[in-house]
């Protein structure tokens, strides 16, 4: 008997990896598979509406929800079964964007051989506070939230283009603008950096190994720091990540501080612009989200 009472598709159908696509092939393929589970196929309309319906449809049943995209149109998923609170719903992701760390990483057989077996297990997420007080915005991530020169690519990247070629430009253009963040740690100190990164997952970047030991289901979050070090250090940075990768990272399970200038923030695929003395706090959630892989 399969843990799940129906099977929805969240998809993007302006996606530029043919979400609509695969997300047809995905259906055709459990519908043949699974005949007894009812499988739906929901097509987001606007920006965020992956989110809204995660939230509906997490709130009624066993859903397993899947989302044919890439990270950024996951993390709405992810982030919209968290609002709806405690449910039963399980999450998966089929890749159809340019950035797909999570399925990439997280693996272990075809998708849909996965959901017929109904292996569900569960992983950690991160989970991102804004603000401070009955003002605080709470948001989740399933493999990353960065600040510095991650999201800055990020930005740059969205309103460059993707493809090789392109990437390689928006990357060296980004590199060139780039300037060090302010912050305040929790305990005072001030820091100058060019990037922070908390990671779920050991890679990003389809390339970059973060860390070596992680893993997303052992209860904590490694913290990737480079300081203020002049650009060409941050250079060797990446060309280590992306070649022999940065080795063992300090873990965490919080890590708080305050964004003293304004800066880009990035979850997943999903950027966030912080206004200067904005207070953020990174928690792990253990074992918050549902998942077959």
């Amino acid at each position: 008997m399969s843990p799940f009472d129906r099977i929805v598709i969240i998809f993007n159908p302006q996606s530029t990896g043919d979400a609509s696509r695969s997300a047809e092939e995905l259906r055709a393929e459990l519908t043949r598979r699974l005949p007894a589970v009812p499988v739906e196929l929901c097509p987001t309309r606007y920006a965020g509406h992956a989110r809204d319906l995660a939230r509906e449809a997490a709130g009624i049943g066993r859903p397993l929800l899947v989302s044919v995209s890439g990270d950024g149109g996951y993390n709405e998923v992810v982030d919209g079964v968290m609002q709806a609170g405690d449910t039963e719903a399980v999450c998966a992701v089929r890749a159809a964007g340019n950035a797909n760390d999570h399925r990439r990483t997280t693996r272990q057989r075809p998708l849909a051989d996965a959901i017929v077996a109904g292996d569900v297990r569960r992983i950690d997420l991160l989970r991102l506070t804004i603000g401070s007080g009955a003002a605080a915005q709470t948001r989740y991530a399933h493999s990353y939230i960065g600040v510095g020169l991650t999201p800055v690519v990020a930005v740059d990247l969205e309103e460059g283009g993707k493809g090789s070629w392109k990437e390689i430009v928006t990357v060296v253009r980004s590199f060139s603008r780039f300037r060090p963040f302010p912050i305040r740690l929790e305990d005072g100190r001030r820091r100058t950096i060019d990037s922070l990164v908390f990671a779920n997952i050991d890679q990003m970047a389809k390339y970059a190994t973060l860390s070596e030991g992680g893993r997303p289901d052992d209860g904590r979050f490694e913290v990737i720091t480079q300081r203020r070090a002049g650009k060409l250090r941050v250079l060797g940075t990446l060309i280590k990540a992306a070649t022999r990768g940065l080795g063992p990272q300090p873990s965490a399970t919080h890590y708080a501080f305050t964004a003293l200038a304004p800066m880009p923030l990035q979850l997943d695929g999903e950027l966030v612009e912080l206004d200067a003395n904005t207070p953020v706090a990174v928690d792990i959630a253990p074992g918050a989200l549902a998942t077959v892989v």
